[in-house]
């Protein structure tokens, strides 16, 4: 940037300079050169630190806060991991850069309340230590207390006194308090807070008494908050529990809104505490193993570790027990526990309402569950959920689950999916794990496609090029805004496009579409075309190579009809062209009456034969045989997966019978009721007759595949 404003002076000087025309044309036209490379240089270095920021989903990481240990016990202080200085420096400002930006939404100037009135309630500090890596190699151990509650407080008022945050940590440059008789040296910084303060004192009690001064000199407005009434936590029974007590204490206040607060951090710490409601009752394993019916193990889970998965404070390796038995543990597959292990959370289901004949007024039983979240978020009585509570309730839900992802979007691109229905009763969460539904949509099964769809919405809406956006458009017309789309609309369109007869659609480039996007979180690489050719986003194809926007981790490259990869990055204008509002809009069904209302409905299966119906063509025999010759190996994959389960089961069953059979002879118990053991006998004999039935079809399907 120097190098730039030096070059564009010197073009300037040149242009202006008297003397040979000549000399002076080759001087301006050098100096405009010159000029023109360092702008070149400056947009190159833009670029790339663009690039690395939306590699970062435009976050820096978090510095990893943990409790100090003595003698392996944790104390109630904190430490953090080494860091380079000019690391410390740069979160320093970024913090308060952070805070300053959400504080222009306060109602009023909070600098100016403590000046006039002074600080009125008190701040909570916790003691914690830096470790600062020094340009010269040594390593800085400062102890500082951290403010943890009224950090908004603490900010404006280093801003009264003219103090930077940085400074408290990294050490105040000895060179800006300098005292009268002393040499200044701009290389020593005074890390002792003490020291810092008597010579703040002493410049500010040195100003205050000169009669000029005025009311505006920091010496003067510093006067109210020279005293700060404080709250040190010195001790504390569970260390561990330290972050729920300061996150209580800040989101109790603001979720009343008695202060404004940045409304994603209100909801996540507000899903926290959800979290922990859960836990102090005692029903987060059994609320997770009702989620997962075919969980590994939900009765060997980690709570601790779940609950730090659940709210980003931690690995997701202790969902792994979640993990249906026989499915491979990757990455995807625990990002898809934990957001389904967040909807079952946030929307927990209801159990069904008894069917009764009698008129009479009954009161719905809301289960164990229901009561944790109205309790937790201040909702009404379970008859009043209306549209707003769902409102409420999606928003919690999406910005709980823009934690599991590096690329967070707007936490209102998820409106719309989660009505009063949903809301009142649960989610209906499809308990088919990732593995089965993609096998499931590739054999041709609409309703796994529509169940893949809501597991991949997450991942449309936090990508570095987010498919799914708050509500865009004019319902007023196209003219104005552009096309109506809200999210529940392009969620729709994809899911109709499993069976539209579009050409530009495919099943395989769907599973394609589908495979990248929920593997996109995890990629530590930009994408790479096939032939090596540089990719380009679809939307900016016809830019100029300079206007077009870097290609970063976790962009999906649009796959072809056939589902191989092309050489154009998938983004919004990809999929709003290829899967358009008008898809999302099925025409009423004729077979159907005209008082039923149109939704997204799946079509039924293909008759055999070759008749038309209602006017339609017969299928072509020929499609027929290539969509059948590319849904039956998912087909197959899935029997098998079925029948492995079923011998998983069995063999489960009889090493409990064993075990049962042991135990009692050891025992001497007394033998089960003779009606009891038939009963179970006759439905064993059942699932056997029905097992070698299956075995008889399955010899007739290996005898078919040697005909096709």
């Amino acid at each position: 940037m120097k190098a730039a404003k030096s070059a564009a002076k010197e073009r300037e000087a040149r242009r202006r300079a008297p003397g040979d025309e000549t000399y002076t044309a080759e001087a301006l036209e050098a100096a405009t050169q010159k000029h023109l490379d360092a702008v070149r240089h400056v947009k190159k270095l833009e670029r790339e630190r663009q690039a690395l920021l939306t590699a970062l989903g435009n976050r820096r990481p978090r510095p990893v806060v943990r409790a100090v240990e003595e003698d392996r016990e944790p104390k109630a202080a904190l430490t953090l991991a080494e860091q380079p200085y000019e690391v410390a420096v740069h979160v320093q400002r970024y913090a308060a850069s952070c805070l300053q930006r959400a504080g222009k939404t306060r109602g009023y100037d909070l600098a100016e309340s403590l000046v006039d009135a002074g600080q009125l309630s008190k701040g909570m500090n916790v003691l914690q230590q830096w470790q600062i890596i020094n340009p010269d190699g040594t390593v800085s151990r400062i102890w500082r207390m951290a403010a943890v509650t009224g950090n908004n407080r603490a900010l404006a008022r280093l801003d009264i006194f003219g103090v930077h945050p940085e400074y408290l940590v990294t050490g105040m440059p000895q060179s800006l308090l300098s005292l009268p008789k002393e040499k200044s040296d701009p290389k020593l910084r005074l890390l002792n807070l003490r020291e810092v303060l008597n010579r703040v004192s002493a410049r500010l009690n040195e100003a205050g008494t000169q009669p000029e001064t005025s009311p505006e000199d920091p010496a003067i407005r510093a006067g109210k908050i020279a005293t700060v009434p404080t709250e040190i936590v010195i001790g504390c029974n569970k260390p561990a529990a330290l972050e729920h007590v300061l996150r209580a204490l800040n989101v109790n206040d603001h979720l009343r809104g008695i202060q404004p607060y940045d409304e994603d951090a209100r909801l996540v710490a507000l899903f926290a505490t959800l979290v922990d409601s859960y836990a102090s009752q005692s029903l987060l394993a059994a609320a997770l193993a009702e989620a997962f019916p075919r969980a590994r193990g939900a009765d060997l889970l980690d709570l601790l570790g779940v609950r730090d998965a659940l709210t980003a404070n931690g690995p997701l390796d202790p969902l792994e027990p979640l993990v249906p038995a026989g499915d491979e543990v990757s990455p995807v597959v625990l990002r898809d526990i934990a957001v389904r292990a967040i909807t079952a959370l946030v929307f927990p289901e209801i159990p069904t309402a008894p069917e009764t004949a009698t008129g009479k007024r009954t009161v719905r039983d809301t289960g164990r569950f229901w009561p944790v979240v109205k309790g937790t978020l201040q909702e009404p009585a379970w008859s009043q959920v209306n549209g707003k509570t769902a409102g409420a309730r999606t928003r919690l839900w999406s910005a709980a689950v823009a934690q599991l992802f590096l690329h967070r979007g707007n936490i209102l691109s998820s409106l719309g999916l989660f009505g009063v229905e949903e809301t009142r009763e649960g989610s209906g969460q499809d308990p088919r794990s990732l593995k089965e539904l993609l096998l499931g949509a590739e054999a041709g099964e609409a309703t796994a496609w529509a169940a893949l769809v809501q597991r991949m919405a997450p991942a449309l809406m936090h990508a570095p090029e987010p498919f799914i956006t708050p509500g865009q458009g004019s319902e007023a017309g196209e003219g104005r805004k552009g096309v109506r789309r809200t999210p529940s609309s392009a969620l729709a369109s994809l899911t109709l496009a499993y069976t539209s007869k579009s050409p530009a659609i495919s099943r395989p480039l769907l599973l394609a579409f589908a495979t990248s996007v929920l593997e996109h979180p995890d990629a530590t690489q930009p994408p790479v075309a096939e032939d090596g050719g540089p990719l380009v986003c679809y939307g900016e194809r016809h830019l100029a190579e300079e206007e077009q926007s870097a290609v970063t981790a976790g962009m999906v490259i649009v796959p072809d009809i056939e589902g191989r990869p092309t050489r154009y990055v998938a983004d919004k204008d990809w999929f709003d062209e290829t899967f358009p509002v008008e898809l999302g809009r099925p025409a009423p069904n004729p077979a159907r009456s005209s008082g039923v209302g149109t939704g997204i409905t799946l079509p039924a299966s293909e008759p055999a034969s070759g008749s038309t119906s209602h006017g339609e063509a017969p299928p072509d025999p020929r499609e027929r045989l290539a969509t059948l010759r590319r849904e039956l190996p998912a087909r197959v994959e899935l029997v098998g997966d079925s029948y492995q389960r079923a011998c998983d089961a069995a063999h489960t069953l009889m090493t409990d019978f064993e075990e049962a059979r042991r135990l009692r002879a050891q025992l001497g118990e007394e033998a089960l009721p003779a009606e009891q053991r038939i009963e179970w006998m006759e439905k064993l004999a059942k699932a056997r007759e029905a097992a070698q039935a299956s075995v008889t079809t399955l010899r007739q399907v290996e005898a078919l595949i040697l005909q096709i």
